[in-house]
């Protein structure tokens, strides 16, 4: 009797959710940007909020909560209630801070729901013209007959490009020195100025400068060359096996949050980045749409990332500040 009145009572909570899952969302969707206006996850979020107030059937309120490496605004989302009103847009950004900060206000890994990606932005290692460089070979070799370091800039410590900058010297053993700039402009337009020879900055920030001549791609930090600028080779192609995770934007909510939830989410994501504007918007800014990754294969590709990048960091020897 106590085994049916069990599998009768979880019978019931199953259908709950999954009634629960069928009327969601009730009310307005909050969409915290862990970083200022007008930066590349703000541009994301706000081309995928509207469509995705569509697809679901409520508004969609982007709100920016930028500051202290963006923990501030994903505090707000790990601690908000778990039933899909309050969700994230973040990058691959969030699961490498720990590696480099000490006492984050948060577990990455235990409290958030990998929901849906939704782009890539990829990165590229770019010199000022005034570096004789044109390929990675060519930079390897400038390199090696160098008597001083190569600085090279990128948007801070702890982001994908400056783990590419990492691996860079560990695969060639060449002498870089890293600049680490309070935000991507700021390093651009040191590199523009040629203040700084080298960046390694993402695809929407470099993209525009390769037409005007005034920045030099070199080469792709990812496995694999961009869809909206397939000209750019990969670092890869010079350095066997060398890749650095993707940046990736995408979804995330509180721990919790019930797989039907998620997967509703996920679904009305994949929908409304299928739509023809917000693909143009995206990719006209240099993203790489992602339309097709299901809530398991996201958390599923999240852990294989975070490997890579305690590989990287355990050999630069970095430790927690």
């Amino acid at each position: 009797m106590r085994r049916h009145h069990f599998l009768l009572t979880g019978l019931l909570c199953a259908m709950c959710v999954g009634a629960w899952a069928q009327s969601f969302p009730t009310k307005p969707v909050r969409l915290i940007v862990p970083y200022p206006a007008g930066g590349v996850v703000d541009t994301a979020a706000r081309a995928v909020g509207k469509k995705l107030a569509d697809v679901l059937g409520q508004a969609v309120i982007v709100e920016n909560q930028p500051g202290a490496n963006a923990t501030i605004g994903l505090v707000t989302v790990a601690k908000s209630p778990p039933d899909g009103h309050t969700i994230g847009l973040t990058s691959m950004v969030h699961y490498m801070v720990p590696f480099f900060s000490k006492n984050m206000p948060y577990d990455t890994l235990r409290d958030f729901t990998p929901i849906a990606p939704i782009a890539v932005v990829n990165d590229i290692v770019a010199v000022n013209p005034s570096l004789p460089v044109k390929t990675i070979q060519e930079l390897i070799d400038h390199g090696r007959h160098s008597k001083t370091p190569l600085f090279y800039g990128t948007p801070g410590v702890g982001g994908s490009q400056h783990l590419g900058g990492l691996l860079l010297a560990q695969s060639t053993g060449l002498n870089l020195d890293h600049v680490p700039y309070k935000g991507g402009s700021i390093a651009l337009a040191d590199a523009l100025g040629g203040q700084v020879p080298m960046v390694v900055l993402s695809a929407p920030s470099v993209l525009p400068h390769l037409k005007t001549g005034k920045l030099r791609a070199l080469g792709v930090i990812q496995d694999k060359r961009m869809r909206s600028a397939p000209d750019i080779p990969t670092v890869s192609e010079t350095i066997p096996g060398f890749a650095v995770p993707p940046l990736w934007i995408g979804i995330l909510g509180p721990a919790g949050l019930p797989k039907a939830v998620s997967e509703r989410l996920n679904q009305a994501l994949r929908q409304a980045m299928r739509a023809p504007e917000v693909r143009q918007a995206l990719e006209d800014r240099g993203y790489d749409m992602v339309t097709e990754v299901g809530v398991d294969e996201f958390w599923g590709s999240i852990k294989s990332d975070v490997e890579v990048i305690r590989k990287i960091v355990t050999t630069a020897r970095i430790q927690p500040e």
